[in-house]
């Protein structure tokens, strides 16, 4: 329910922020009221894209049984690792220039397709962020349950609503550049949890040997089948008897994030 929590609050604060941006081109640039009117028709279909994208990831688990589900619920696990940490990176990379792009393309679009324009912008804006959601949910709900999953993130999205407001509002002077990197750093410790929990599958199903299992255990110190052993181990990826295998891919996840973080931030 945590993880669900945060990567929805995540997720739906930055495309709350995306909508208040484009409202507030808008508000500056659109007199006659029809371009905010675009802007919500565009916010609605981007939410509907979402949603269809996730129906068509429930359709297709649907479809597969055995080995070929363990094998897409497995590749689930690794594209949501992935897009978590290629998201994050392409944020520190060009975060500080999101504002301006969006106002660029809002009034290119404007003038190029009136506003139809602006509503693509809209639905093409929240649907990145909505199919992000929508991966990286589907990757958790092979690990966790369902009832938690669905609460945690109804609670993600109200708590994100709420720290949009507040930030709008300036009401608790809430800095949200320095939330965005917190979350950053939070969101790719979960990432490398998925990243484990996939290796785990693969070397379950014996497609990639253990190497050495357990290199050694510290279940007495934090058990990870207790429930806050089961927590950490979903949030962070440890475990309290590792394979080599799972060490060495963490090791080298965290080897080339933390090069590409170096990188993205000098850019």
């Amino acid at each position: 329910m945590g993880n669900a929590f945060f990567v929805v609050w995540r997720e739906s604060l930055e495309a709350f922020l995306i909508a208040g941006i484009l409202y507030a081109w808008l508000q500056a640039n659109d007199a006659t009221g029809k371009g905010k009117r675009a802007l919500f028709i565009g916010l609605g279909a981007g939410v509907g894209l979402a949603l269809l994208l996730g129906w068509a990831l429930l359709t297709v688990q649907d479809e597969l049984t055995g080995e070929a589900l363990e094998i897409f619920q497995t590749a689930t696990l690794f594209v949501a690792a992935g897009l978590i940490t290629q998201m994050v990176l392409w944020m520190r990379k060009h975060g500080r220039q999101m504002k301006a792009r969006l106002h660029a393309d809002l009034a290119a679009a404007r003038e190029r397709s009136g506003y139809f324009g602006v509503a693509v912008v809209a639905a093409l804006a929240v649907a990145r962020e909505g199919a992000e959601t929508v991966i990286f949910l589907y990757g958790m709900a092979q690990e966790g349950d369902l009832s938690a999953l669905l609460m945690g993130s109804l609670a993600g999205f109200a708590g994100a609503a709420a720290t949009a407001w507040l930030a709008a509002k300036s009401l608790a002077k809430l800095n949200i550049g320095l939330l965005l990197r917190l979350s950053s750093i939070l969101l790719l410790i979960l990432a490398s949890a998925l990243l484990i929990a996939a290796i785990d599958r693969l070397i379950g199903a014996g497609y990639l040997p253990p190497l050495i299992d357990p290199v050694w255990d510290s279940s007495m110190l934090i058990d990870d089948t207790t429930k806050g052993g089961k927590l950490l181990a979903d949030f962070s990826g440890y475990r309290a008897r590792p394979a080599l295998s799972s060490l060495l891919v963490w090791a080298s996840y965290w080897g080339v994030v933390l090069f590409a973080w170096r990188r993205t931030g000098r850019g």
